[in-house]
């Protein structure tokens, strides 16, 4: 009888990690009429003076924005302005040819997306069939289709609840109860050795660093254009949060390309030793 493939799942952030910058930055805040200085700030400040959730006051602000230009709050409108957001050098070709890697070795590849940024948008873009899952913020429509009000903020704390959901299989961001049952870590769908997380920024720490002392691989990525790309994050490495630090350069032969598969050669080995060991 042919041993099933184990499942490795490959998480990532969005924002910073896929793509430049912010999502909303493409089309949607500049047809607003703001800068994206301007927005962000004002966005903070309204978090500030309220002590609320930053993630919960610019889904509120981008609503009243919308609103006050009279621009579309339907979905559709979200997903074409995911159209218009520009990947990291070669993320597009990366899904398929990692795929085949972890195939080659014996593995089955997952890929999620974990994003403080808005599902809607992420749909809208080219890559989103690429996923088994996105996880991310998203609103509530009404009788008409338009959005009034948040349903999922995901911020830096709560994006660990959606790792615990690959690792136990469960799908829905609403369910609190299976993803809460004893499951013997041996017998998850996804364990948390056969995870690694690509983040970029502060609202990924939580994540990487759960999955990196779970056994886990965690990767932090910069923008290799960006002046201050590798200063601003390379203090996660010697603080224990990363497992490795490199550019957000998707294309072959690329660091992360050679790191990756170098990853997944040593989870299908060690499956392979487990093996050897339970005989």
């Amino acid at each position: 009888m042919e041993q099933p493939k184990p499942t490795v799942a490959l998480i990532y952030d969005f924002d910073g990690t896929l793509a430049p910058g912010n999502m909303q930055e493409y089309d949607f805040i500049p047809a607003v009429g703001k800068s994206n200085a301007e927005f962000w700030q004002e966005s903070n400040r309204i978090a500030e003076e309220q002590d609320a959730d930053p993630i919960l006051t610019y889904m509120s602000k981008m609503i009243d924005e919308a609103r006050h230009k009279g621009l579309s709050l339907r979905k559709e409108a979200f997903r074409e302005s995911g159209r218009h957001i520009h990947m990291y050098n070669g993320v597009q070709e990366w899904f398929p040819r990692i795929n085949r890697y972890a195939s080659g070795r014996g593995l089955h590849m997952l890929h999620y997306i974990n994003s403080s940024g808005i599902k809607e948008i992420i749909e809208g873009t080219p890559i989103a069939k690429e996923f088994k899952n996105i996880y991310a913020c998203s609103f509530l429509y009404d009788v008409d289709g338009i959005a009034y009000w948040p349903a999922v903020a995901v911020n830096y704390t709560n994006k660990t609840q959606f790792i615990y959901k690959i690792n136990k299989g469960v799908e829905s961001v609403s369910d609190g109860k299976l993803v809460n049952q004893y499951i013997p870590e041996e017998l998850r769908p996804v364990q948390f050795k056969h995870m690694i997380y690509i983040g970029d920024g502060t609202t990924d720490i939580p994540c990487m660093r759960l999955v990196k002392h779970q056994g886990g691989h965690s990767i932090a990525v910069f923008n290799p254009e960006a002046a201050e790309g590798r200063k601003r994050i390379e203090h996660l490495l010697p603080e224990g949060r990363v497992s490795h630090i490199c550019p957000a350069d998707y294309s072959r032969g690329s660091q992360l390309d050679t790191l990756v598969k170098s990853i997944i050669d040593k989870i299908a080995i060690d499956y392979k030793l487990d093996l050897l060991a339970e005989q």
